[in-house]
């Protein structure tokens, strides 16, 4: 081979290898900017996260925002914001208040025990019963529950009273009512199927409106700063003429039928 020739092999090998070394940097440079284009585009969606769930946790809570909305009243009740909760015979000259929260264990206990005797003697026009929804235990407990629950028992209410009354036997029959610690109350879904076991909620296209879109939220809120105003400590409570119903313990209230209709006697008397 002659030394051209050999002269000649040699340059065009040099620039094999320059093309190749241009190529090889040219992929570099792109491989580097795609890597810079991805933390930029990392650290902004890192950004975009820690904004969205700034403003997510400074947002206010959706009882909390309700407390703005525009109070509707349910039908069959008086009083300033409709919070006055009255059933029974007009000519019944008792009222029996009871102070019940929707997820209360022992309020469900008193509801499957006593409560077709209190139903009743209210059909019997031995009192009125005044209801007075409480939520404190969405506060001990955390969750929501009694708040929904009450705001359905609204809608239930703006159907009929008897409605109401039997859509509150629902609730607290051993069926359907969950545990304390349990917040199924929460989902309007659970709530409407409660409902259908009533004859007059079920396929209520009104009432399930009503229950999904929070109708009567703003009124369960007033309706339950009844119960604080009030002072009382617990569930279920009941009150005659301002004096406390209580069982043989002279403390909670009668969880028994004997105990009830002991307690009923002397306050119908006093």
């Amino acid at each position: 081979m002659s030394k051209r020739n050999t002269q000649a092999a040699k340059t065009a090998a040099r620039e094999r290898l320059r093309q190749e070394r241009e190529r090889q940097a040219k992929r570099d440079k792109a491989r580097r900017q795609l890597v810079v284009a991805a933390s930029v585009v990392a650290v902004l969606a890192a950004a975009g996260g820690i904004g969205y769930a700034v403003v997510q946790n400074n947002k206010p809570a959706y009882w909390e925002a309700a407390k703005d909305d525009k109070l509707v009243k349910p039908a069959n009740t008086t009083g300033t914001d409709g919070t006055t909760v009255v059933i029974g015979k007009s000519s019944a000259k008792k009222t029996l208040v009871m102070y019940e929260d929707p997820r209360c264990p022992v309020c469900a206990v008193f509801e499957q025990t006593v409560g077709p005797t209190v139903k009743k003697d209210l059909d019997a026009g031995k009192f009125k019963i005044q209801y007075v929804g409480a939520t404190f235990l969405d506060k001990n407990l955390t969750g929501e529950g009694s708040k929904n629950a009450l705001s359905a028992l609204g809608a239930a209410l703006n159907v009929s009273p008897e409605a109401f009354l039997e859509y509150k036997t629902a609730m607290y029959s051993k069926k359907w009512h969950p545990e304390e610690t349990t917040d199924k109350f929460k989902d309007d879904s659970y709530l409407i199927e409660i409902a259908d076991t009533v004859p007059a909620l079920k396929g209520n296209a009104a009432f399930q409106k009503a229950v999904k879109d929070g109708t009567y939220d703003r009124w369960a809120l007033e309706e339950s700063k009844i119960f604080d105003k009030d002072g009382i400590s617990g569930t279920p409570t009941l009150k005659m003429d301002g004096k406390t119903l209580t069982g043989s313990d002279g403390k909670n209230a009668p969880m028994s039928v004997a105990e009830f209709n002991t307690a009923l006697e002397a306050a119908l008397k006093g």
